[in-house]
């Protein structure tokens, strides 16, 4: 595994400590087998989809849990009451958890699953203390003045 030395970030960067996690984080793969498969969409400027191949799964049976930057997504197969003899079997039954890592600000704002598909949508809300905003430039008569 390769470290990557960040130093030269922190120099004129202020308040991106946690892009050192994310990078680690990325890096790490902590098992993930890529099952299930998903696509991430940007719909606008600040709407995104995330779309799962959850065929199989009914809605009692998927779990998605939104905690500060963090997006889980899991599906628990139910136990089925009579066993099958499967002479191939190439659809994955199996349950799965995968992690999001959410942006700054990033919220859920609704799921839904159709034709073996969970879409989750996300929004990108800023708030306003954190949009841009015009500094006005005053004169050094007005500042004494004060």
């Amino acid at each position: 595994m390769r470290n990557y030395d960040l130093t030269p970030l922190y120099r004129s960067a202020i308040g991106f400590d946690r892009l050192a996690q994310l990078a680690e984080h990325a890096a790490s793969n902590k098992g993930n087998s890529g099952y299930p498969p998903y696509n991430i969409e940007l719909i606008n400027e600040h709407r995104y989809r995330i779309t799962m191949a959850v065929a199989g799964f009914t809605m009692d049976e998927l779990d998605i849990t939104s905690e500060g930057d963090k997006l889980l997504v899991k599906g628990t197969k139910a136990e089925e009451k009579e066993a099958r003899k499967y002479l191939y079997q190439g659809i994955a039954e199996r349950g799965f958890e995968r992690t999001f890592q959410l942006a700054d600000y990033v919220t859920v704002i609704g799921a839904n699953l159709e034709n073996g598909l969970l879409n989750i949508d996300l929004k990108r809300e800023i708030p306003e203390a954190m949009k841009p905003r015009k500094i006005e430039i005053a004169t050094s008569r007005l500042l004494d003045a004060e």
